[in-house]
């Protein structure tokens, strides 16, 4: 027979936050703030429990952003989400904007500079100083941060004084408001494994019928020749096309050629939407266009001007001799070939491979390798105001657990900020109106 395992710690507590990463500490301190501001009376503040079965704490924060980690943006609207309703993404970000998030980690003695991208980074360039105001932050608002202690499972009966209890590898701790900031499944080293859908649906809510990498590296067929050109990086437009050829969405910004496949800006972005469109058209496609800006009327013109000049050569002008070299071999160019030789047939298929030129993408570098989750809690299932859930009174959800993505460019951290700020006031808040 097993050793006889030590019993459970039976713990309880006001506000319990799942888990402590960038929204679940927002929530956590923005609760803790808010206790400590309760009308005077004979009752202590509300106590605030943070859990998370990470031994050190901000694994994401401390990764993202190469290491610097991007706070935020200097312009965010809901136009940079997606997800399942951008008006209720403007609400929630009216309500915790860019100015609130600078004021607030001003406030913890953060400094931030502005990159040309309008990416807001600390002038430390050091994550760990995002993580370090945060953990501070915690602590000065009274909160008790649990960890490693992994949660495993959570029940609500509504007729209990504590009417959530979690379960996790040490304890049993009943609370009387939850928030569920558990994040998606990117990264699962970090500790973003799915679970928190498993707690989602246990406490009666829904999940988007898909659930895909979002903001990922995309890898491409085995016998491309663009998996030859890894290490070169250049301005891209890249379109997801419908099985149709209709285009769907376009992205135009640096991208990185790689021994896999593709990745950088513009196919980061794309990559959730490519992946969405898959699900229900297997013919959705990217297709390429290495000049954004030039037009291919243009570029027609000047090719059949080139007279005694090499095509290879003016295209070099334009790009990477190895990507122009590739890209004249794709459209069957000779490089001898001259432009008073190039027949309208050469033509076209050299400003195919230059302009529309079909990405073969075969699938996504997968959650291990993204850097946020597409899917989860549809906004329609929670209070845009308090984040509260509208099937379980007293559970507030935030951060990645919901179904928003954001840009690459910090949109998704400033997600976690608003929503984590707006559940850990509203919990806290919930309090004074039943406390006695």
């Amino acid at each position: 027979m097993p050793p006889d395992q030590p019993p459970a710690e039976l713990l309880t507590t006001d506000i319990a936050v799942l888990c402590a990463g960038a929204a679940g500490l927002m929530a956590a301190i923005a609760a803790g703030r808010t206790t400590q501001q309760h009308p005077p009376s004979a009752h202590p503040p509300p106590t605030v429990l943070a859990i998370d079965g990470a031994k050190k704490l901000g694994a994401k924060i401390l990764v993202a952003g190469g290491g610097r980690c991007n706070v935020t943006h200097h312009e965010v609207t809901e136009h940079a989400y997606a997800g399942t309703s951008r008006n209720s993404i403007r609400n929630v970000l009216r309500r915790f904007g860019v100015a609130d998030t600078l004021r607030f980690f001003n406030d913890l003695g953060v400094e931030f500079k502005q990159e040309d991208t309008g990416k807001l980074f600390p002038t430390t360039d050091k994550a760990r100083t995002v993580l370090d105001a945060l953990l501070t932050a915690a602590r000065d608002a009274r909160v008790t941060l649990r960890h490693p202690d992994r949660a495993e499972s959570v029940a609500h009966n509504p007729d209990a004084p504590h009417p959530f209890t979690i379960t996790t590898t040490t304890a049993t701790i009943h609370a009387r408001t939850l928030i569920l900031a558990t994040g998606g499944k990117a990264l699962p080293r970090s500790g973003s494994d799915g679970l928190g859908y498993t707690f989602a649906k246990a406490l009666g809510h829904s999940i988007t019928p898909h659930i895909h990498p979002a903001l990922v590296p995309l890898v491409v067929d085995d016998a491309s020749p663009l998996r030859a050109l890894s290490g070169l990086t250049l301005p891209v437009q890249i379109e997801l096309r419908a099985g149709s050829n209709k285009r769907l969405e376009s992205f135009t910004n640096s991208t990185l050629l790689t021994h896999f496949g593709l990745s950088g800006p513009a196919v980061m972005d794309i990559s959730r939407y490519y992946l969405d469109a898959r699900t229900t058209d297997p013919g959705a496609h990217l297709v390429a266009n290495f000049l954004p800006g030039c037009s291919r009327e243009s570029l027609d013109r000047e090719l059949q001007n080139l007279a005694n000049r090499k095509p290879a050569l003016w295209l070099t002008d334009r790009l990477p001799a190895r990507l122009a070299d590739t890209l004249c071999t794709h459209a069957g160019l000779d490089f001898h070939t001259t432009g008073a030789t190039l027949t309208k047939q050469q033509r076209r298929a050299l400003l195919d491979a230059v302009c529309e030129h079909r990405l073969p993408v075969t699938r996504s570098r997968g959650f291990t390798h993204a850097e946020t989750t597409a899917g989860g809690v549809p906004l329609t299932e929670i209070s845009i105001k308090t984040m509260e859930s509208r099937t379980a009174p007293g559970l507030y959800l935030c951060g990645e657990i919901l179904d928003t993505d954001g840009r690459i460019g910090g949109f998704n951290f400033q997600w976690a900020w608003a929503t984590g700020h707006i559940a850990g006031t509203a919990a806290a808040q919930s309090l004074f109106n039943t406390k006695s």
